[in-house]
Protein backbone atom coordinates (compact mmCIF):
# COMPACT_ATOMS: atom_id res chain seq x y z
CA UNK A 1 0.00 0.00 0.00
CA UNK A 2 1.60 3.32 -1.14
CA UNK A 3 0.36 6.49 -0.07
CA UNK A 4 1.79 9.82 -1.54
CA UNK A 5 1.59 13.26 0.49
CA UNK A 6 1.32 15.72 -2.25
CA UNK A 7 2.44 19.24 -2.27
CA UNK A 8 3.09 19.75 1.28
CA UNK A 9 4.97 22.15 3.57
CA UNK A 10 7.56 19.78 5.13
CA UNK A 11 8.95 21.22 8.72
CA UNK A 12 11.70 18.83 9.05
CA UNK A 13 15.70 18.58 10.33
CA UNK A 14 15.87 22.00 10.94
CA UNK A 15 14.30 23.80 7.56
CA UNK A 16 11.26 24.04 6.00
CA UNK A 17 10.65 23.14 2.13
CA UNK A 18 7.47 22.63 -0.34
CA UNK A 19 7.49 18.81 -1.45
CA UNK A 20 5.50 15.40 -1.19
CA UNK A 21 6.47 12.22 0.97
CA UNK A 22 5.69 8.83 -0.38
CA UNK A 23 4.69 6.35 2.38
CA UNK A 24 4.81 2.51 1.71
CA UNK A 25 3.22 0.53 3.86
CA UNK A 26 4.67 1.58 7.75
CA UNK A 27 7.69 3.15 6.23
CA UNK A 28 8.60 6.52 4.47
CA UNK A 29 9.69 5.59 1.10
CA UNK A 30 10.77 8.84 -0.93
CA UNK A 31 10.43 12.64 -0.54
CA UNK A 32 10.35 14.68 -3.51
CA UNK A 33 11.29 18.25 -3.41
CA UNK A 34 10.38 19.14 -6.76
CA UNK A 35 6.91 18.77 -8.98
CA UNK A 36 8.65 16.61 -11.74
CA UNK A 37 9.79 13.93 -8.77
CA UNK A 38 6.36 14.23 -7.28
CA UNK A 39 4.97 13.02 -10.83
CA UNK A 40 6.55 10.00 -10.95
CA UNK A 41 5.38 8.72 -7.50
CA UNK A 42 2.02 9.24 -8.96
CA UNK A 43 1.84 6.32 -10.88
CA UNK A 44 3.08 3.90 -8.48
CA UNK A 45 0.50 5.72 -5.37
CA UNK A 46 -2.36 3.95 -4.64
CA UNK A 47 -3.54 6.80 -2.12
CA UNK A 48 -2.82 10.40 -3.31
CA UNK A 49 -3.65 13.06 -0.49
CA UNK A 50 -3.87 16.35 -1.74
CA UNK A 51 -1.70 18.75 1.27
CA UNK A 52 -1.68 22.01 -0.36
CA UNK A 53 -1.89 24.80 2.37
CA UNK A 54 -0.49 22.46 4.88
CA UNK A 55 2.41 21.72 7.30
CA UNK A 56 3.83 18.28 7.35
CA UNK A 57 5.52 17.52 10.70
CA UNK A 58 6.66 14.28 12.12
CA UNK A 59 4.32 12.52 14.72
CA UNK A 60 5.30 14.52 18.46
CA UNK A 61 7.03 12.24 21.13
CA UNK A 62 5.87 12.97 24.43
CA UNK A 63 8.36 11.31 27.15
CA UNK A 64 5.95 12.44 29.95
CA UNK A 65 2.07 10.51 29.92
CA UNK A 66 -0.01 9.22 33.08
CA UNK A 67 -2.73 7.39 30.92
CA UNK A 68 -3.69 6.21 34.49
CA UNK A 69 -3.62 2.53 33.39
CA UNK A 70 -4.44 0.33 35.48
CA UNK A 71 -6.57 0.60 38.59
CA UNK A 72 -7.34 4.63 38.11
CA UNK A 73 -9.36 4.27 34.89
CA UNK A 74 -12.58 5.68 35.86
CA UNK A 75 -10.78 9.47 34.60
CA UNK A 76 -8.68 7.56 31.71
CA UNK A 77 -7.73 4.44 30.37
CA UNK A 78 -4.66 3.77 27.37
CA UNK A 79 -6.96 3.49 24.38
CA UNK A 80 -8.95 6.40 25.67
CA UNK A 81 -5.95 8.49 25.63
CA UNK A 82 -3.72 7.11 23.28
CA UNK A 83 -6.69 8.35 21.09
CA UNK A 84 -6.62 11.52 22.35
CA UNK A 85 -3.20 11.70 21.41
CA UNK A 86 -3.16 10.77 17.90
CA UNK A 87 -5.89 13.82 17.54
CA UNK A 88 -3.28 16.21 19.13
CA UNK A 89 -0.27 15.04 16.24
CA UNK A 90 0.90 12.64 18.75
CA UNK A 91 2.38 9.41 18.08
CA UNK A 92 4.39 8.45 20.43
CA UNK A 93 4.25 7.80 24.20
CA UNK A 94 6.30 7.59 27.40
CA UNK A 95 3.48 6.40 30.01
CA UNK A 96 4.58 6.47 34.02
CA UNK A 97 4.52 3.96 36.33
CA UNK A 98 2.26 5.67 39.34
CA UNK A 99 -0.72 3.62 38.57
CA UNK A 100 -2.80 0.77 41.05
CA UNK A 101 -0.86 -0.99 41.25
CA UNK A 102 2.67 0.65 40.50
CA UNK A 103 4.99 -0.56 38.02
CA UNK A 104 7.63 -1.51 40.06
CA UNK A 105 7.56 -4.76 39.26
CA UNK A 106 8.52 -7.08 36.41
CA UNK A 107 4.77 -8.46 36.37
CA UNK A 108 3.29 -4.86 36.47
CA UNK A 109 5.19 -3.28 33.47
CA UNK A 110 4.81 -6.52 31.59
CA UNK A 111 0.75 -6.15 31.92
CA UNK A 112 0.97 -2.85 30.73
CA UNK A 113 2.91 -3.89 28.08
CA UNK A 114 0.28 -6.36 27.56
CA UNK A 115 -2.64 -4.11 27.64
CA UNK A 116 -1.12 -0.80 25.56
CA UNK A 117 -0.64 -3.88 22.33
CA UNK A 118 -3.62 -4.44 22.39
CA UNK A 119 -5.91 -1.02 22.88
CA UNK A 120 -3.25 2.18 22.18
CA UNK A 121 -3.44 3.72 19.21
CA UNK A 122 0.25 5.33 19.18
CA UNK A 123 3.46 3.52 19.64
CA UNK A 124 4.31 3.24 23.38
CA UNK A 125 6.82 2.64 26.46
CA UNK A 126 6.28 2.49 29.89
CA UNK A 127 8.71 3.82 32.55
CA UNK A 128 9.59 1.35 35.55
CA UNK A 129 9.48 2.89 38.82
CA UNK A 130 11.75 3.15 41.46
CA UNK A 131 11.28 3.14 45.29
CA UNK A 132 13.39 2.53 48.61
CA UNK A 133 13.55 -0.71 48.23
CA UNK A 134 13.64 -2.59 44.64
CA UNK A 135 17.08 -2.15 43.36
CA UNK A 136 16.84 -6.19 42.77
CA UNK A 137 13.58 -5.60 40.43
CA UNK A 138 15.38 -2.46 38.58
CA UNK A 139 18.71 -4.93 37.97
CA UNK A 140 16.10 -7.27 35.89
CA UNK A 141 15.46 -5.05 33.23
CA UNK A 142 16.22 -5.03 29.90
CA UNK A 143 17.79 -1.29 29.07
CA UNK A 144 15.92 -1.22 25.07
CA UNK A 145 12.85 -2.20 26.36
CA UNK A 146 12.13 0.93 28.57
CA UNK A 147 12.40 4.64 28.04
CA UNK A 148 13.99 4.66 31.90
CA UNK A 149 13.76 4.52 35.43
CA UNK A 150 11.04 6.75 36.99
CA UNK A 151 11.76 8.41 40.40
CA UNK A 152 9.77 10.32 43.04
CA UNK A 153 11.86 12.84 44.50
CA UNK A 154 8.97 14.38 45.95
CA UNK A 155 5.19 12.75 47.16
CA UNK A 156 3.58 14.31 43.80
CA UNK A 157 0.72 11.48 43.39
CA UNK A 158 0.47 8.12 44.82
CA UNK A 159 3.66 6.04 47.32
CA UNK A 160 6.79 6.09 45.42
CA UNK A 161 8.65 8.60 47.19
CA UNK A 162 11.94 7.66 46.81
CA UNK A 163 14.00 9.81 50.30
CA UNK A 164 16.50 6.70 51.44
CA UNK A 165 19.94 8.23 50.61
CA UNK A 166 21.53 4.57 50.49
CA UNK A 167 18.40 3.91 48.24
CA UNK A 168 19.09 6.79 45.78
CA UNK A 169 22.95 5.91 45.55
CA UNK A 170 22.52 2.32 44.79
CA UNK A 171 19.95 3.50 41.77
CA UNK A 172 22.45 5.84 40.76
CA UNK A 173 25.53 4.20 40.74
CA UNK A 174 24.63 0.86 40.26
CA UNK A 175 22.34 1.20 37.25
CA UNK A 176 22.83 1.82 33.44
CA UNK A 177 19.01 3.15 33.23
CA UNK A 178 18.05 6.98 32.18
CA UNK A 179 16.91 7.99 35.42
CA UNK A 180 13.94 10.42 34.99
CA UNK A 181 13.15 12.52 38.31
CA UNK A 182 10.10 14.65 39.36
CA UNK A 183 12.27 16.84 41.53
CA UNK A 184 10.62 18.98 44.64
CA UNK A 185 11.89 18.90 47.83
CA UNK A 186 9.52 17.30 49.90
CA UNK A 187 11.13 18.67 53.07
CA UNK A 188 10.56 22.19 52.41
CA UNK A 189 7.34 21.79 50.79
CA UNK A 190 6.29 20.43 54.16
CA UNK A 191 7.68 23.20 56.22
CA UNK A 192 5.57 25.91 53.67
CA UNK A 193 2.40 23.95 54.08
CA UNK A 194 2.58 24.18 58.11
CA UNK A 195 3.73 27.48 57.59
CA UNK A 196 0.95 29.31 55.36
CA UNK A 197 -1.58 26.80 57.35
CA UNK A 198 -0.77 28.51 60.96
CA UNK A 199 -0.95 31.93 59.46
CA UNK A 200 -4.19 31.27 56.78
CA UNK A 201 -5.26 28.23 57.79
CA UNK A 202 -6.20 24.95 56.14
CA UNK A 203 -8.89 26.61 53.26
CA UNK A 204 -6.04 27.81 51.06
CA UNK A 205 -6.87 29.49 47.58
CA UNK A 206 -5.28 28.10 44.54
CA UNK A 207 -2.69 31.41 44.62
CA UNK A 208 -0.76 29.36 47.66
CA UNK A 209 -0.10 26.30 45.33
CA UNK A 210 3.44 28.11 44.28
CA UNK A 211 4.43 29.42 47.55
CA UNK A 212 3.99 25.68 49.34
CA UNK A 213 5.42 24.04 45.95
CA UNK A 214 7.90 26.88 45.91
CA UNK A 215 11.09 27.51 42.97
CA UNK A 216 13.29 26.97 46.07
CA UNK A 217 11.80 23.23 46.82
CA UNK A 218 12.40 22.33 42.80
CA UNK A 219 15.55 24.11 42.40
CA UNK A 220 17.18 22.48 45.46
CA UNK A 221 15.47 18.91 44.80
CA UNK A 222 16.80 19.33 41.19
CA UNK A 223 20.66 20.00 42.63
CA UNK A 224 20.86 17.39 44.58
CA UNK A 225 19.71 14.80 41.86
CA UNK A 226 22.09 16.85 39.32
CA UNK A 227 25.03 16.37 41.71
CA UNK A 228 24.28 12.82 43.04
CA UNK A 229 24.30 12.20 39.19
CA UNK A 230 27.74 13.68 38.70
CA UNK A 231 29.16 12.28 41.48
CA UNK A 232 27.68 8.51 40.55
CA UNK A 233 27.97 9.41 36.65
CA UNK A 234 24.82 8.14 35.98
CA UNK A 235 22.26 9.30 33.41
CA UNK A 236 19.76 12.09 34.50
CA UNK A 237 16.69 13.56 33.29
CA UNK A 238 15.02 15.93 35.12
CA UNK A 239 11.11 16.46 34.20
CA UNK A 240 9.12 19.68 34.34
CA UNK A 241 11.34 22.39 35.03
CA UNK A 242 9.48 25.00 36.16
CA UNK A 243 12.06 27.52 37.27
CA UNK A 244 14.60 30.52 36.15
CA UNK A 245 16.85 28.88 38.58
CA UNK A 246 17.18 25.18 37.94
CA UNK A 247 18.35 26.59 34.76
CA UNK A 248 21.88 26.87 35.60
CA UNK A 249 22.01 23.28 36.19
CA UNK A 250 22.23 22.31 32.59
CA UNK A 251 24.82 23.49 29.86
CA UNK A 252 23.69 24.54 26.16
CA UNK A 253 27.14 23.82 24.74
CA UNK A 254 27.48 20.01 24.97
CA UNK A 255 25.45 17.89 21.75
CA UNK A 256 22.28 16.47 23.27
CA UNK A 257 23.78 12.59 22.54
CA UNK A 258 27.02 13.47 24.83
CA UNK A 259 24.82 15.12 27.74
CA UNK A 260 24.58 13.03 31.17
CA UNK A 261 22.03 15.47 32.61
CA UNK A 262 19.03 16.59 30.35
CA UNK A 263 16.01 18.42 31.40
CA UNK A 264 12.05 18.62 29.85
CA UNK A 265 9.55 21.26 30.21
CA UNK A 266 5.72 21.05 29.75
CA UNK A 267 3.86 23.30 27.70
CA UNK A 268 1.66 24.49 30.35
CA UNK A 269 5.02 26.13 32.29
CA UNK A 270 5.58 27.59 28.74
CA UNK A 271 1.92 29.08 28.46
CA UNK A 272 0.80 29.96 31.86
CA UNK A 273 2.34 31.60 34.63
CA UNK A 274 1.09 32.51 38.19
CA UNK A 275 -1.42 35.73 37.12
CA UNK A 276 -3.48 32.44 35.49
CA UNK A 277 -4.59 31.58 38.80
CA UNK A 278 -7.32 34.31 39.32
CA UNK A 279 -9.03 33.09 36.26
CA UNK A 280 -8.30 29.63 35.70
CA UNK A 281 -8.02 28.46 39.10
CA UNK A 282 -7.99 24.93 40.00
CA UNK A 283 -7.72 23.97 35.98
CA UNK A 284 -4.06 24.86 36.01
CA UNK A 285 -2.84 23.13 39.63
CA UNK A 286 0.37 21.17 38.78
CA UNK A 287 3.02 19.23 40.16
CA UNK A 288 5.14 21.31 40.10
CA UNK A 289 3.37 24.37 40.12
CA UNK A 290 2.96 27.27 37.64
CA UNK A 291 5.64 29.50 38.37
CA UNK A 292 6.07 33.74 37.90
CA UNK A 293 6.01 34.95 34.51
CA UNK A 294 9.74 35.35 34.96
CA UNK A 295 10.25 31.82 35.29
CA UNK A 296 8.14 31.10 32.24
CA UNK A 297 9.81 33.85 29.85
CA UNK A 298 13.38 32.00 31.38
CA UNK A 299 11.89 28.68 30.42
CA UNK A 300 10.50 30.52 26.63
CA UNK A 301 14.39 31.24 26.18
CA UNK A 302 15.80 28.05 27.42
CA UNK A 303 14.24 26.17 24.40
CA UNK A 304 15.16 28.85 22.19
CA UNK A 305 18.72 27.89 22.98
CA UNK A 306 18.63 24.12 23.94
CA UNK A 307 19.45 24.57 27.32
CA UNK A 308 16.05 22.77 27.89
CA UNK A 309 16.35 19.74 25.79
CA UNK A 310 12.65 18.83 25.26
CA UNK A 311 9.07 20.24 25.46
CA UNK A 312 6.47 17.47 26.69
CA UNK A 313 3.00 17.61 28.62
CA UNK A 314 3.15 15.52 32.17
CA UNK A 315 -0.80 14.78 30.70
CA UNK A 316 -2.57 13.91 34.07
CA UNK A 317 -6.31 13.40 33.91
CA UNK A 318 -8.23 13.49 36.81
CA UNK A 319 -12.07 14.18 36.71
CA UNK A 320 -13.18 17.66 37.11
CA UNK A 321 -14.83 16.65 40.51
CA UNK A 322 -11.46 15.78 41.63
CA UNK A 323 -9.96 19.00 40.73
CA UNK A 324 -12.49 21.18 42.79
CA UNK A 325 -11.52 22.39 46.61
CA UNK A 326 -9.05 24.31 47.98
CA UNK A 327 -5.44 23.76 46.96
CA UNK A 328 -4.84 21.64 49.86
CA UNK A 329 -7.56 19.18 48.05
CA UNK A 330 -7.72 20.02 45.13
CA UNK A 331 -5.84 17.11 42.52
CA UNK A 332 -2.92 18.27 40.94
CA UNK A 333 -2.66 17.82 37.10
CA UNK A 334 -4.35 17.75 34.02
CA UNK A 335 -5.36 17.04 30.18
CA UNK A 336 -2.62 18.56 27.64
CA UNK A 337 -2.01 16.03 25.17
CA UNK A 338 -4.76 16.76 22.94
CA UNK A 339 -3.73 20.62 22.40
CA UNK A 340 0.17 20.75 23.09
CA UNK A 341 1.13 20.46 19.32
CA UNK A 342 -1.52 23.67 18.72
CA UNK A 343 -0.62 25.47 22.10
CA UNK A 344 3.40 25.40 20.56
CA UNK A 345 1.82 26.38 17.41
CA UNK A 346 0.14 29.12 18.96
CA UNK A 347 3.45 30.15 20.31
CA UNK A 348 4.67 30.38 16.66
CA UNK A 349 2.09 32.31 15.48
CA UNK A 350 2.74 35.01 18.80
CA UNK A 351 6.39 34.83 17.66
CA UNK A 352 7.86 32.94 20.24
CA UNK A 353 9.41 29.83 18.40
CA UNK A 354 9.62 28.92 15.15
CA UNK A 355 8.31 25.90 13.33
CA UNK A 356 11.27 24.25 13.15
CA UNK A 357 11.99 24.89 16.69
CA UNK A 358 8.68 23.37 17.70
CA UNK A 359 9.25 20.29 15.49
CA UNK A 360 12.71 19.44 16.71
CA UNK A 361 11.90 20.35 20.67
CA UNK A 362 8.65 17.80 20.32
CA UNK A 363 9.74 15.02 18.06
CA UNK A 364 13.48 15.31 16.88
CA UNK A 365 15.18 15.43 20.08
CA UNK A 366 12.96 13.12 21.94
CA UNK A 367 14.09 10.59 19.81
CA UNK A 368 17.75 11.67 19.81
CA UNK A 369 17.63 11.70 24.21
CA UNK A 370 15.18 8.27 24.35
CA UNK A 371 17.66 7.16 21.33
CA UNK A 372 14.52 5.81 19.24
CA UNK A 373 16.27 4.73 15.90
CA UNK A 374 13.61 5.05 13.68
CA UNK A 375 11.04 8.04 14.65
CA UNK A 376 11.16 11.78 14.96
CA UNK A 377 12.31 12.78 11.68
CA UNK A 378 10.75 12.44 7.89
CA UNK A 379 13.62 10.72 6.57
CA UNK A 380 13.52 7.50 4.10
CA UNK A 381 13.60 4.23 5.76
CA UNK A 382 11.75 6.08 9.07
CA UNK A 383 8.27 5.05 10.73
CA UNK A 384 5.61 7.19 9.11
CA UNK A 385 4.49 9.15 11.81
CA UNK A 386 3.04 11.97 10.57
CA UNK A 387 1.04 14.98 11.36
CA UNK A 388 -0.75 17.13 9.12
CA UNK A 389 -1.53 20.66 10.46
CA UNK A 390 -3.99 23.21 9.06
CA UNK A 391 -2.31 26.45 9.79
CA UNK A 392 -5.77 28.84 8.80
CA UNK A 393 -8.61 26.36 10.29
CA UNK A 394 -8.78 27.90 14.17
CA UNK A 395 -9.49 25.47 16.61
CA UNK A 396 -12.05 26.04 19.20
CA UNK A 397 -11.60 24.29 22.51
CA UNK A 398 -14.62 23.11 24.33
CA UNK A 399 -14.64 21.16 27.45
CA UNK A 400 -17.49 18.85 25.58
CA UNK A 401 -15.63 18.29 23.01
CA UNK A 402 -12.17 16.46 23.77
CA UNK A 403 -11.46 13.60 23.30
CA UNK A 404 -9.99 12.74 26.91
CA UNK A 405 -11.99 10.57 29.12
CA UNK A 406 -12.02 13.25 32.00
CA UNK A 407 -14.32 15.47 29.32
CA UNK A 408 -12.75 19.25 30.54
CA UNK A 409 -9.62 20.98 29.22
CA UNK A 410 -7.33 24.07 30.97
CA UNK A 411 -7.61 25.62 27.28
CA UNK A 412 -11.63 25.52 27.62
CA UNK A 413 -12.87 28.30 25.63
CA UNK A 414 -9.44 29.12 23.67
CA UNK A 415 -9.54 29.40 19.88
CA UNK A 416 -6.35 28.34 18.49
CA UNK A 417 -4.80 29.35 15.40
CA UNK A 418 -3.92 25.77 13.83
CA UNK A 419 -5.23 22.12 13.90
CA UNK A 420 -5.01 18.78 13.23
CA UNK A 421 -5.76 17.91 9.94
CA UNK A 422 -4.47 13.70 9.98
CA UNK A 423 -2.39 12.15 12.11
CA UNK A 424 -0.66 8.53 10.59
CA UNK A 425 0.42 6.00 12.92
CA UNK A 426 2.89 3.60 11.64
CA UNK A 427 1.68 5.05 7.87
CA UNK A 428 -1.90 3.73 9.10
CA UNK A 429 -3.65 6.74 8.83
CA UNK A 430 -5.45 7.21 12.25
CA UNK A 431 -7.08 10.60 12.98
CA UNK A 432 -8.82 12.41 9.99
CA UNK A 433 -10.72 15.72 10.22
CA UNK A 434 -11.69 15.61 13.07
CA UNK A 435 -12.80 11.96 13.75
CA UNK A 436 -10.95 9.04 14.01
CA UNK A 437 -10.43 5.79 11.88
CA UNK A 438 -13.10 2.99 12.07
CA UNK A 439 -9.79 0.74 12.38
CA UNK A 440 -6.94 0.85 15.19
CA UNK A 441 -3.74 1.52 13.73
CA UNK A 442 -0.69 -0.97 13.63
CA UNK A 443 0.97 0.30 16.67
CA UNK A 444 4.18 -0.71 17.80
CA UNK A 445 6.64 -1.04 21.48
CA UNK A 446 9.27 1.43 21.13
CA UNK A 447 13.09 0.64 21.08
CA UNK A 448 15.13 2.87 23.09
CA UNK A 449 18.84 3.39 23.06
CA UNK A 450 19.57 5.65 25.06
Amino acid sequence: MKTLLRDAMIINDHSRMHGSVLIEDDTILKIASSEFDTDCMVSSSDVIINCKGLLLLPGCIDDQVHFRDPGLTHKADIESESRTAVAGGVTTFMDMPNTKPTTTTIEAWQAKMQRAADVSWANYGFFFGGTNDNINEIKKIDRHSIPGLKLFLGASTGNMLVDNKESLRRIFSETDLLIAVHAEKEELIRKNKAYYISKFGENLGIEFHSLIRSADACYRSSAEAAELAERCDARLHILHISTEKELSLFRKDIPLREKRITSEVCVHHLWFDDSYYKTLGNRIKWNPSIKRLSDRDALREAVRNHKIDIVATDHAPHLWSEKRGSCLRAASGGPLIEHSLLTMLEMVKQGIFSYENVVDMMAHRPAILFGIPDRGFIRPGYKADLVLVNPNKPHRVTDNKVFSKCAWSPFDGYIFAHSVEKTFVNGCLAFSNGIHSHKRPEIEAVRFGY
